[in-house]
């Protein structure tokens, strides 16, 4: 049959059964994908090249169709030169999309390879306008024939495009500095991308494969596969910035594709199955939709979380600051007028004036011992702290630590006990906070312990070194074992003990302990019962 025989400007005559069930239904999903991208996503470059190649897409199946039915060799030939410009464009979009993409996630590719990529396409432009890229025009098949050399070079880009891709996909997967969902973000696009224009090189390509009767109408299986994994990219890791209205928008537009399959089945059997996908997608989307929409909110509010937080870190540091310079200064300028009253700077003093001289000073050494302690707890826990880790004997360090401590303790009418036994008490560490432990945990017992004994014990076993101090003071009830160890944690009835307690002892030496890859805990019996607190390291010979 001779096209010019025809009056009409189109006809359906020679047009498989299922052509515009493999046309439109994928082509305007895919434009609607790339307009909710670029119109809900982040507006970056990526979405831009992203619609561009939708654009592309929605084109080459269009001008499918058109070839199909267009009856008119002026058109046909007007079409199929378009056309050609479409088949170039695929396979660029797709690698600068990739290439942009990759860069995003701190990727870098080859700018060598997009400039080949580049320099293939400008030589594009004169094979198609000197006219190298077409022979004849068939009247009989009502179709253009095209030249070898203009198909050669079509498949050159795109086979080339997509083993660049996979290259850069294989890369990813070796490289160190990548985070597992980077990688598999990029993983996924390459998948994506490569399986479209794979789905082109089969079935559109009649230099290699010929045109048997409809197999060029399955290259929408490749457009199913990169939508649904950019579908899917969107709603598992939120790329192109896509949120919930976006998400919907995808969700019933796969939803739509699949019903639209209803208008071209004929066979019972694949109505129904169509029928049960249909259903199991709206119902399936839902969900999804659900769950992201959750998942949103759980991310905004902990986003929100993280602002407070960030604001509440600012506060401390703003405090912390203050404390530094503003009352460790003002503790210090007093110390020294007390200890120039009692060093007679000022003169003879009275009895009286020397005593509370005398209480001023120990007080000024308290308040200066506590914001030290407050400053130590806040360098420990931002990592400021440098230890100077080395083989110390930590029996030398707890020996010393309790001769210092036992006159104050004594002077209390506290007994003092010591149980050293026989063994190897080297242990990699640093010298100077490992002695602020022994003294922080001797204190803190001799500080809640009224009357009775306090006994240092230190021991060795099982590659391990313990130290423990027992007393018989005020105890630990089973509500204050929860606070014990955390930042300010403190008893309910400690002040009433110690009006002095800050609750940052016990937290810096749970800290220095942990960096020492030692662990800390405490045991009591119950309020009244005394307490015992334990430190354990790792020893070394």
């Amino acid at each position: 049959m001779f096209c010019t025989g025809f009056i009409q400007q189109f006809s359906n005559s020679m047009a498989p059964a299922y052509l515009y069930y493999t046309g439109v239904p994928i082509s305007i999903i895919s434009l609607v994908l790339g307009f909710i991208i670029l119109r809900f996503g982040d507006k970056n470059k990526s979405s831009k090249i992203l619609f561009s190649l939708t654009i592309a897409f929605f084109f080459l199946f269009v001008s499918n169709i058109i070839l199909w039915i267009a009856v008119d060799a002026n058109m046909q030939t007007f079409i199929w030169f378009l056309n050609q410009f479409d088949f170039l464009f695929l396979p660029l979009l797709s690698f600068f999309l990739f290439s942009e993409f990759t860069k995003k996630n701190e990727i870098s590719s080859s700018n060598f390879l997009e400039i080949l990529i580049l320099v293939l396409a400008a030589i594009f432009i004169p094979i198609l306008l000197l006219g190298y890229n077409i022979n004849y025009f068939d009247l009989y098949n009502c179709t253009v024939v095209e030249t070898g050399l203009i198909v050669i070079y079509q498949n050159t880009v795109l086979i080339l495009s997509c083993l660049i891709m996979a290259y850069l996909a294989i890369k990813n997967i070796f490289s160190a500095t990548e985070t597992r969902e980077s990688k598999t973000k990029t993983i996924l696009l390459a998948v994506g991308l490569c399986s479209m224009l794979f789905s082109l090189f089969f079935t559109w390509n009649p230099l290699i494969f010929g045109y048997p009767d409809g197999v060029d109408q399955f290259g929408f299986i490749g457009a199913i596969i990169f939508l649904s994994i950019i579908t899917y990219m969107v709603v598992k890791f939120k790329v192109f910035g896509i949120k919930l209205l976006a998400t919907q928008a995808l969700v019933w537009g796969l939803v739509a594709l699949i019903g639209s399959q209803f208008f071209f089945i004929q066979v019972t059997t694949n109505f129904i199955l169509n029928g049960i996908g249909f259903l199991a997608a709206i119902i399936l989307g839902q969900y999804l939709i659900r769950s992201v929409k959750k998942e949103i909110q759980q991310k905004e509010e902990l986003a929100k979380l993280n602002i407070d937080l960030e604001a509440s870190i600012k506060q401390r540091e703003s405090l912390v600051h203050l404390v530094t310079h503003k009352v460790k200064g003002s503790f210090t300028r007093s110390k020294y007028i007390f200890a120039g009253m009692l060093d007679g700077t000022f003169g003879e003093v009275t009895p009286e004036l020397k005593k509370y001289a005398e209480q001023g000073l120990e007080s000024d050494n308290m308040g200066i011992e506590t914001v030290d302690l407050v400053l130590n707890v806040d360098n420990l826990q931002k990592g400021i702290v440098k230890y100077n880790m080395q083989k110390v004997d930590f029996r030398e360090i707890v020996e010393k630590t309790i001769e210092e401590k036992r006159g104050p303790i004594e002077s209390k009418g506290l007994k003092v006990e010591t149980s050293i036994k026989d063994g190897v008490y080297g242990v990699l560490g640093d010298s100077f906070w490992l002695k602020e432990v022994v003294n922080n945990l001797i204190e803190n017992s001799f500080k809640y312990t009224k009357e009775g004994t306090i006994t240092v014990c230190l021991e060795d076993g099982n590659s391990k070194v313990k130290l423990y101090v027992k007393d018989t003071g005020v105890g630990i009830t089973e509500d204050d074992k929860k606070n014990l160890f955390t930042e300010g944690g403190r008893g309910k009835e400690s002040v009433k003990v110690n009006v002095d307690s800050t609750g940052y002892g016990l937290y810096s030496i749970k800290l220095v302990v942990e960096a020492h890859k030692g662990r800390v805990w405490a045991e009591s019996e119950g309020a009244g019962k005394g307490s015992t607190f334990y430190v354990e390291l790792d020893s070394v010979s």
